[in-house]
């Protein structure tokens, strides 16, 4: 590769570890994951969870990053490098959209989290019941600019780390959100721990109710596990081509993985106890986090300091995967439009913002426009979790398990046969046929076929 030593590259394994835990670690694994875990069986569901994330998330991540890392390349850029002249290169532009689309809607939710350190801060819900609260929360998301404000305050935040580029962008925020998200998460669990009602949220999280767990809930999990960790949307690829050659993929998707799956899990732990303690619907949903938590921290000791905290803590987590969902559209523009990185991040950052208001002003403003039954903002969701994603992932699995040389795979995987690699026929089987099965499943189920 000839334009090696020009391309831009972690310094750290901490580094490289951060960023693409960070990727995967976002507002699903806090605010989804708890409530999915807890209405389907709990513990049996968590069992279920973290099978599936070792045996299809992981092969599909180790996929993702060997193409990456081989074709030194953004997502459009691995596969002119791979299948040339091919129509491949149509997953490359698959994958740059879906990145786009889905941070178009994430930063509407973001602008959420910062609205709420902002309350916190000012104390805000102080003496409010759940109905005030619930108020609040509509008045703000149905605001004519407000929401608007807050979702551009995010992705100029966004921008400005990718603006500093890999080193001192990406890596160097990376390794201070991620550290921080650990003790913020730690710190609320325990204090969680701490209240009345604590054992039955505990109870709900982890003991294996097998009867609660239907079909739905195994394709609950199934899903869960393959969104969690940024398959197919192109960051891992992008993210990989900065992945040092002598590092380990597999410890780096391990290590990644088991970031993930404990986030998810502390998680349940700060949020399912104080939840119980109040006698809350642990079902609500995204509302869960809007909603119901600044009544469960009026209602706890120094309350407003664990309000801002918890929001600080959601900020990170949605920053560290939005920096990597624009670094995919950057990226992108940097290398085959031979943008400036300053340039690019600009644009990129405002073409998403601007595509992204029209989902934030459809709770307001725009709330009559519906597509398919749909507001804007669900609409978009819809298209980017159920139908983008899982293709994503398919296409992934048939590209290196069917179309690509598979010494490509070996020598990524393998360090070039530096590395022991005991499992590699199974991986392969697993890739050319489990995985992409797997995922069709979450496709159909999706869609309402099955």
């Amino acid at each position: 590769m000839h334009h090696q030593q020009t391309r831009p590259g972690f310094k750290s394994k901490f580094g490289a570890i951060a960023a693409l835990a960070g990727s995967a670690v976002g507002l699903g694994n806090i605010w989804k994951f708890p409530y999915i875990a807890g209405t389907n069986g709990g513990g049996a569901f968590l069992l279920v969870y973290i099978f599936f994330t070792i045996a299809i998330g992981f092969p599909v991540m180790l996929a993702e990053f060997s193409l990456g890392r081989h074709s030194q390349q953004n997502a459009l850029g691995t596969f002119r490098v791979l299948a040339p002249g091919t129509s491949w290169l149509l997953f490359g532009l698959l994958s740059i959209l879906s990145a786009t689309l889905i941070l178009s809607f994430y930063g509407t939710v973001s602008g959420w989290t910062l609205e709420y350190i902002w309350l916190s801060l000012t104390n805000s819900f102080k003496g409010q019941n759940a109905e005030d609260i619930n108020t609040i929360f509509n008045n703000f998301i149905s605001h004519p600019y407000k929401a608007v404000l807050w979702q551009s305050g995010f992705m100029i935040l966004t921008g400005a780390i990718i603006m500093g580029g890999v080193q001192k962008g990406i890596e160097r925020y990376s390794k201070i959100m991620m550290p921080l998200l650990f003790l913020i998460i730690i710190a609320l669990s325990i204090n969680s721990l701490t209240l009345s009602g604590a054992a039955a949220g505990l109870k709900f999280l982890f003991r294996p109710d097998f009867t609660c767990l239907t079909a739905d809930g195994v394709l609950a999990a199934l899903g869960q596990a393959f969104f969690s960790l940024s398959v197919g949307m192109g960051i891992l690829l992008t993210y990989a081509s900065y992945i040092p050659r002598n590092d380990s993929l597999p410890h780096i998707s391990l290590k990644v993985i088991l970031t993930d799956t404990l986030v998810a899990i502390l998680a349940g732990m700060a949020i399912l106890p104080a939840v119980f303690s109040f006698q809350i619907n642990p079902q609500a949903g995204p509302g869960l986090v809007f909603l119901t938590l600044p009544t469960v921290f009026q209602n706890l000791p120094a309350g407003e300091i664990w309000a801002v905290l918890f929001f600080i803590l959601l900020t990170f987590a949605a920053l560290t995967s939005a920096i990597s969902l624009l670094e995919v559209p950057v990226a992108y523009l940097v290398e085959e439009k031979k943008m400036k990185r300053p340039a690019a991040t600009l644009l990129a950052t405002s073409v998403i913002t601007f595509i992204g208001s029209f989902n934030t002003l459809s709770f307001g403003p725009l709330r009559n426009v519906h597509i398919g039954g749909m507001n804007v903002f669900e609409a978009c969701d819809y298209l980017c979790s159920n139908i983008l994603l899982p293709l994503g992932g398919i296409l992934i699995c048939i590209f290196s398990g069917w179309y690509l040389d598979k010494s490509i795979l070996f020598n990524e995987i393998s360090n070039n046969g530096i590395l022991k690699i005991r499992f590699f026929k199974l991986y392969i089987f697993i890739l050319k046929y489990i995985a992409p099965v797997c995922i069709l499943l979450i496709l159909l189920h999706a869609v309402g076929v099955i």
